[in-house]
């Protein structure tokens, strides 16, 4: 077994406004110490008012970027983000083989925060049967939990339900996020074949929320990568995208990103310039 070196394969979309997609995955890996390398699956026309356009790659290209990446770098643990169809559900469910035994988190991403669908029901279903199985960790937001179960999620009860059928469906484990619900009190529940784990928090009230779900993925990712257990590794990825939401530095019109760099601490001042002569 080689030593854990923290390297992360991201199997992702790109966000053009850098806050969620493989942006926000690359420097969330960043942050936390890992090594980010990626196989893109479709660049979007995107900025915080929502998605413009997204143009698919080619399928072929984004299997031999994962494949050039596995053969020379390797991973210690394969984050799935954007796939939006069944041929590149197949191509990641290919790669993750390829990964050996490195662990796949999946974030289920089927519909971006402005309201567009990213996934069709082919590829919904796609999922399902390739990727579900292939789960070390499951990540799905509520509305993703619905599609996915076909079962309503509306409450904490129902998170646990949905992880539960998730776990029936293949997943190792299963995080269902609750930031869909109403209430002051967000809660997630972590559901493995051992039992379940509620983590529950005070809701902050923020319109830059975006690319939280990549985020949180990408951050137990790096943590598995570098070889923590999976209950430490969500408690602390959950912190980590908590405080980037404090930390949020308030940009654009609509769901704003994150502050990926908050453990570095507000930029410095810059220095004064010096005359040279």
């Amino acid at each position: 077994m080689h030593e854990h070196r923290g390297r992360v394969l991201v199997i992702a979309g790109s966000d053009s406004g850098g806050g969620a997609g493989l942006q926000a995955d690359v420097k969330t890996i960043t942050m936390l110490g890992g090594y980010a390398s990626t196989a893109v699956t479709a660049v979007t026309v995107q900025n915080t008012l929502g998605v413009h356009a997204v143009f698919a790659i080619p399928p072929d290209i984004v299997r031999a970027q994962g494949r050039v990446v596995l053969e020379d770098i390797g991973a210690d643990a394969v984050k799935v983000g954007m796939l939006g169809d069944a041929t590149l559900v197949e191509v990641a469910a290919e790669l993750i083989d390829a990964a050996g035994e490195a662990p796949a988190v999946i974030d289920p991403v089927m519909v971006a925060k402005g309201g567009a669908s990213l996934a069709s029901d082919v590829a919904v279903q796609a999922l399902r049967t390739l990727l579900i199985p292939r789960a070390a960790l499951l990540t799905p937001n509520a509305p993703e939990a619905e599609a996915l179960t076909g079962r309503e999620v509306r409450t904490p009860d129902h998170l646990h339900r949905a992880g539960e059928a998730l776990l029936e469906a293949g997943a190792r484990a299963v995080l269902v996020k609750g930031g869909h619900l109403p209430g002051e009190r967000l809660i997630d529940v972590l559901v493995t074949p051992y039992g379940e784990t509620r983590f529950e928090g005070g809701r902050i009230h923020s319109r830059h929320t975006h690319g939280t779900g990549c985020t949180l993925a990408s951050a137990v990712a790096a943590r598995l990568a570098q070889g923590w257990p999976l209950e430490p590794a969500v408690a602390a990825a959950r912190d980590y995208v908590r405080e980037a939401i404090r930390a949020a530095p308030g940009l654009g019109g609509g769901h704003g990103p994150l502050h990926h760099g908050w453990p570095l601490g507000d930029p410095a001042d810059p220095p004064e310039a010096t005359e040279y002569r």
